[in-house]
This record gives structure tokens, C-alpha cells and sequence, in this order.
């Protein structure tokens, strides 16, 4: 017979699905919240590539009086990354729910102190830096990773997500787009962010994008929080309007209301819990 090997103690990890309000729709990520500091890199690497989701968040309270109440951090299956909104966002619906923060939440992360506060009716909204949108010449073949669909503009985001901004025809353009996701790795720094104008703004969002970041090892995320903080000043130039809302996804969506707030961008947007169980492995 053969014998599990021997656990150290185990912990308690949560996977939510961000940016909706109904299970298996939005972003799913794996949230573990830690007692005190941060075990090794290659731990937390291993435990997001078990997960397998897009980001996992790691989290650790911090002590009183201080500029944040939380040390965060992210990883994708393949990587560390600088800035996440739909895993800031579960994790903050997590503490809310769990009763461990009240109020406004202060993160200490990578990309700064972001903050998330918990509203009456359950939506969570989260304060980050606005990124910088820099235009440029489409990149040649880009056209083509895309599948051959048409490009109206594109902007770099490098100095902040590192993303390339990539405005396409329309939306159905957009949803039926089939991309070389192997040719996007030399695109940007980080992926690719496609968008479109909504076909009828009374369904309820202004603006629809797809997000892509192969270099990372996610072929497409499907709700990209981060990516909402270069689609909102984007949109509001082209819109006329500093509060929107955009639905991101391909088979899996969510929606993100955005306001532009000059240099900092607010994403709100529900979340649920979908799993709640124990790592049997503790570092």
C-alpha cells in the first residue's frame, strides 16, 4: 500500500472569479493568504503553476501604522508579474468576506501601494496608476499574429504594464479574432490588448478588449484588470467621458467600470468565491 508522504501544516487557499458576479464567468484566481513574510520565490512559483489560473495572489499582513496594511504579490503559472488587477481585486473580496479588513484595504505591492474598498452592494473598487499610452507605427506582421485583422491604431503601454494597445474595426472583430499566440511573444514586453468600440452601448459597456500574453503563459486572460488602466484613458479621449465600462473576454467575460481620475485609473467589479480548500503543502 502505498502511503501519502507526511504534510506540513496546511493552509487555506480560495479560488474567485473576478470582475462577475456569478460563478465561472469573470477571472478566476488562486488567493493564499500567508501569516507573516513571504516564503521563498521558488515556493510561491510552484504553488501558481500547480494552480494553474492566470494570477494567484499571495498576501501578508503588514504591521500597524505604516503606508499599507498588506504585502501582495502575483504570479502567473510561468512568472512573477508587476501589476494585477482581477487578483488584487479576489483578494480583497476574500479579506471582506472573511471579516480579516474593513473599509479601505492598502496593498504594498510591486507596482506601488494600491488600495481596494468594499461598497454596500458588494462591488469592490480599486485605486492604480493610470498608464501612459505612447503612439506608434503597427509593428510589421503584426496584422498577421492577429489573424489578419485589420489595425486602426496601436500604443505602447512599456513604461507602465508593458502592453501594446491595439485598436481594431469593431467589436465582432474582436470576438471572432484567432490569433497566432505563439507569434504575439515578440510583440510587447508583457501581451497584447485588442479593443473596439461597443456595437450598442445599451447592453450595458462602452468598449470591448481581448487580452493575450503568451510570454507570461497565458495564451488569453479573460478579464485583464491591469489592462483596464490604459483602456480607460483610451476610451475617455475617444468617448468624451471619464466614467465607462468594458467587457473584456472571449468564451469568458467580465465586465470592469473604469474612472479616470488624471494619473490614477478606478476599477470596480464584483466577485465570488467559487473554491475554498486547503494546500496540503505549507513552505
Amino acid at each position: 500500500m502505498i502511503k501519502e508522504p507526511p504534510y506540513r501544516r496546511s493552509m487555506r487557499i480560495r479560488i474567485v472569479d473576478a470582475f462577475t458576479d456569478r460563478p465561472f464567468q469573470g477571472n478566476p484566481a488562486g488567493v493564499l493568504l500567508l501569516d507573516g513574510g513571504f516564503p521563498p520565490d521558488a515556493w510561491l512559483q510552484q504553488v501558481a503553476s500547480e494552480v494553474n489560473l492566470s494570477e494567484t495572489a499571495f498576501a501578508h499582513p503588514l504591521p500597524p501604522g505604516g503606508d499599507a496594511d498588506w504585502a501582495l504579490r502575483w504570479f502567473t503559472p510561468a512568472a512573477e508579474v508587476d501589476m494585477c488587477g482581477h487578483a488584487t481585486l479576489a483578494t480583497a473580496h476574500v479579506l471582506a468576506t472573511g471579516g480579516l479588513a474593513q473599509g479601505l484595504i492598502r496593498f504594498s505591492a510591486r507596482c506601488g501601494v494600491l488600495t481596494a474598498e468594499t461598497a454596500e452592494d458588494g462591488t469592490i473598487t480599486m485605486d492604480f496608476p493610470t498608464s501612459s499610452l505612447n503612439p506608434v507605427p503597427a509593428p510589421p506582421s503584426l496584422d498577421h499574429a492577429l489573424g489578419g485583422a485589420p489595425i486602426l491604431s496601436v500604443h505602447d503601454t512599456a513604461a507602465h504594464i508593458g502592453d501594446l494597445l491595439v485598436e481594431l474595426a469593431d467589436e465582432e472583430t474582436v470576438r471572432e479574432l484567432e490569433p497566432d499566440h505563439g507569434a504575439l511573444r515578440a510583440f510587447a514586453k508583457r501581451g497584447v490588448i485588442v479593443t473596439a468600440a461597443a456595437e450598442d452601448p445599451s447592453r450595458g459597456y462602452d468598449f470591448v478588449s481581448r487580452g493575450f500574453f503568451p510570454a507570461f503563459g497565458i495564451d488569453e486572460d479573460p478579464v485583464t484588470g491591469s489592462a483596464h488602466t490604459a483602456l480607460a484613458p483610451f476610451w475617455a479621449q475617444r468617448l468624451g467621458r471619464t466614467e465607462l465600462t468594458g467587457l473584456q473576454g472571449g468564451a469568458r467575460q467580465g465586465l470592469v467600470q473604469v474612472t479616470l481620475a488624471g494619473d490614477r485609473t478606478l476599477l470596480t467589479g464584483h466577485a465570488v468565491t467559487v473554491l475554498d480548500g486547503e494546500l496540503l503543502t505549507a513552505p
